[in-house]
């Protein structure tokens, strides 16, 4: 799934340690995708590099992230994450139009 639109807010970075014994490290980021209603959604980056990744943008950016949703069930409730794992600034990208000009039809 891909999430667009401008980046509202980071959160602070979280880091703890699961039941197995191993360290984690995770951060939100708030993406307002410009619909009228339920306009902002938050997407997770989990571990280092994606992190890294992620800290490359910045807030007021037009941004894409490529996302994986699901949901878990925990005392008969359900849970949804929002996992990112592909974080683009999408701010100069190019529109469609703009990839074709009259001096590149070869008639």
């Amino acid at each position: 799934m891909e999430v667009t639109g401008k980046l509202v807010k980071k959160l602070q970075a979280e880091s703890g340690t699961s039941k197995a014994g191993k360290p984690w490290e995770k951060q939100t980021v708030i993406i307002d995708n410009g619909n009228e209603f339920n306009n902002l959604i938050a997407v997770s980056a989990f571990g280092e590099e994606k992190i890294k990744h992620l800290n490359k943008l910045e807030v007021g950016m037009e941004v894409a992230i490529l996302c994986n949703v699901y949901s878990r069930e925990y005392n008969g409730k359900y849970y949804h994450n929002i996992d990112g794992y592909h974080f683009t600034n999408q701010s100069n990208a190019k529109k469609p139009t703009d990839f074709i000009t009259s001096d590149d039809v070869p008639f």
